[in-house]
């Protein structure tokens, strides 16, 4: 069953594109169905049917939450539940169409409805908060200061972040080349702020950090090695935690901000769609949502008809 499996991961990064990350989270989801196949004493997967699929959904419905307290009753969330039935869509649609297996029994599984979460933002005060220099400029802080400028001007994902290389910059002409999900090629421009940030930190910070091994990613460690995505996030974090940011910042943040901002200053959805490299504007119509409460605010603020002027006669009435 395990072999099956690793065929279906071949089959997303070669012939898909798909990232390491939806790589691993499908090996992981998938990996779960296996262990509870095991306990069944399920061994093959055309022994598997669709009822066992559904008492796995429900069973993981069930399941109480790893690393929680043992009073806890929290339950896994839709959000999970979701993505569990996804992967196992995907594996059997790729089992059939490859006729590995005879028939794909998945396809009859239902998805929960899948709420969607509204992106948070940065406000204008916490992005020249977070934006400030840390002193004094190490290396390590000039490096920050050049991911958190590139991702807020570029709205790059983390991963896009990560892996972008010395080749992928254009800053005189403005603009960067981004690899993003499915090897999926788009050029994003790139503000004034950001190409001075990138450039100081490339003459005065890289070369510090360059050994004979450093690949030629942009962003490097204290080691001269690439960034995991772990050690990014947690690298944007504790900036903004040294910032003086009470709330939970996340590197996606600056994204979600990204977008928000260009909508509230006039710019095309289908604009923001293609920088930020989506695959359809559906997903990119989350951010009218965001915005909309914000163009509310200008509207009753500024607009001289936005609120009912009523006059002294209007109480005598």
């Amino acid at each position: 069953m395990q072999s099956l499996i690793e065929n279906f991961l071949v089959y997303l990064r070669h012939e898909r594109g798909q990232s390491e990350h939806t790589q691993k989270t499908y090996a992981s989801l998938l990996g779960r169905f296996l262990a509870w196949a095991e306990k069944e004493k399920i061994a093959d997967w055309k022994s598997v049917e669709l009822s066992h699929l559904m008492s796995f959904i429900e069973n993981e419905r069930q399941r109480s939450l790893e690393n929680q307290p043992e009073d806890s009753t929290r339950k896994l969330s839709s959000e999970s539940v979701y993505l569990e039935i996804a992967a196992l869509r995907a594996f059997y649609r790729f089992a059939e169409q490859e006729k590995l297996l005879p028939l794909n029994i998945a396809e009859n599984l239902s998805l929960p409805r899948r709420w969607k979460r509204l992106p948070k933002a940065l406000t204008n005060a916490e992005i020249e908060q977070l934006f400030t220099p840390q002193m004094p400029e190490t290396e390590s802080h000039l490096c920050d200061q050049a991911i958190l400028e590139l991702a807020y001007a570029s709205g790059l994902r983390l991963s896009e972040l990560k892996n972008i290389r010395l080749e992928q910059l254009h800053l005189e002409a403005g603009f960067i080349n981004v690899i993003g999900k499915g090897n999926k090629e788009r050029v994003v421009p790139v503000g004034k702020k950001a190409i001075e940030a990138i450039e100081r930190y490339l003459r005065t910070a890289r070369p510090a950090l360059v050994n004979r091994r450093s690949p030629g990613n942009v962003f490097l460690t204290r080691r001269g090695t690439p960034f995991a995505s772990v050690t990014l996030w947690w690298r944007i974090k504790r900036r903004a935690r040294l910032s003086g940011i009470a709330r939970n910042i996340t590197p996606h943040m600056l994204r979600h901000s990204f977008a928000t901002h260009l909508l509230e200053h006039g710019a095309d959805l289908r604009v923001i769609q293609e920088l930020l490299g989506h695959a359809t504007i559906n997903t990119t119509e989350v951010y009218t949502h965001v915005a909309g409460s914000r163009l509310r605010e200008v509207h009753q603020k500024f607009h001289p008809r936005a609120k009912l002027q009523r006059g002294p006669d209007y109480a005598k009435s």
